[in-house]
């Protein structure tokens, strides 16, 4: 099975990059966003007809929400408009697409986790973006997984986790909101659950939501990153905090359907989070 992994330089890419060697029964090519740029469309489809993948796990995305708001044409453009022309080539060259949603499609009105039937409804610029791209696929290829992910984190790159680890080393005094519920997730799980659907060769064409199990605001996951690290810095509880794009107070993600689907066993949050520390 010819597996390429595009986006392979970010957190999640370079997530894949490690779980795949533990599938060595498995053809990979990692690349990265410089090496094979999905909104150079051209370059796309002569690449996949040159080389007849048979799956491409699309890590390529523009993921700062914050800086979303200010680049919209590039947000719109990496996210729906490339995931576009992704999908119509896996199409037209039988290849499953497997992608990366957000729970940031909702707009964080419920109080129950959000099901894969739920109305969605983004408060910002990525997650509309990130919708449109599910959009997109559904229009164009029927050979498809999309999961809507929450909240990804590991030791690589740029997120969370690593925030508040480098932060405590530095001795600075931590102001994280309580006002959003999500769950922590770690990447290492989602890439190692996507592998082993790939690799039983059970995959079950649809749209699905994966994160770890559980819920927690950011406060929570500082709490407990600080807690085992066993760190004596001050976390204080700060809901001032002004943002360029709105967040959904609420967008814990319901896997019932993934589990049903795959039954590989999700760990909780604080779990994954205990075992990557």
């Amino acid at each position: 099975m010819k597996v390429l992994v595009t986006g392979a330089g970010g957190q999640l890419g370079r997530c894949f990059k490690k779980a795949a060697l533990d599938y060595p029964e498995l053809d990979f090519t990692f690349t990265t966003s410089e090496e094979f740029d999905l909104t150079q469309f051209g370059v796309v489809g002569a690449y996949f007809r040159r080389e007849q993948f048979d799956v491409c796990i699309n890590c390529a995305a523009y993921t700062n929400v914050e800086q979303a708001e200010k680049e919209q044409e590039m947000a719109y453009l990496v996210n729906a408009e490339s995931v576009r022309n992704l999908s119509a080539e896996c199409a037209e060259n039988d290849c499953l697409l497997i992608h990366f949603s957000t729970d940031y499609v909702f707009d964080g009105q419920k109080e129950t986790p959000y099901s894969e039937e739920d109305e969605t409804g983004p408060l910002n610029v990525y997650g509309a973006s990130k919708l449109l791209g599910e959009q997109y696929i559904l229009n164009n290829t029927s050979q498809y997984l999309i999961f809507r992910v929450s909240w990804l984190y590991s030791d690589l790159g740029k997120n969370f986790f690593n925030t508040i680890r480098n932060k405590a080393e530095a001795g600075e005094v931590l102001n994280i909101t309580t006002a959003q519920h999500g769950t922590p997730t770690n990447a290492y799980d989602l890439a190692y659950f996507v592998l082993e659907i790939l690799a039983k060769d059970k995959v079950t064409f649809g749209l699905y939501h994966y994160s770890n199990q559980g819920e927690a605001t950011w406060y929570d996951f500082a709490h407990e990153i600080l807690s085992l690290i066993e760190s004596p810095t001050e976390l204080k509880e700060n809901n001032d905090y002004k943002t360029l794009a709105t967040r959904p107070a609420y967008s814990v993600l319901n896997k019932e359907k993934v589990s049903k689907t795959f039954e590989i066993p999700i760990s909780d949050w604080k779990v994954s989070l205990k075992k990557l520390i």
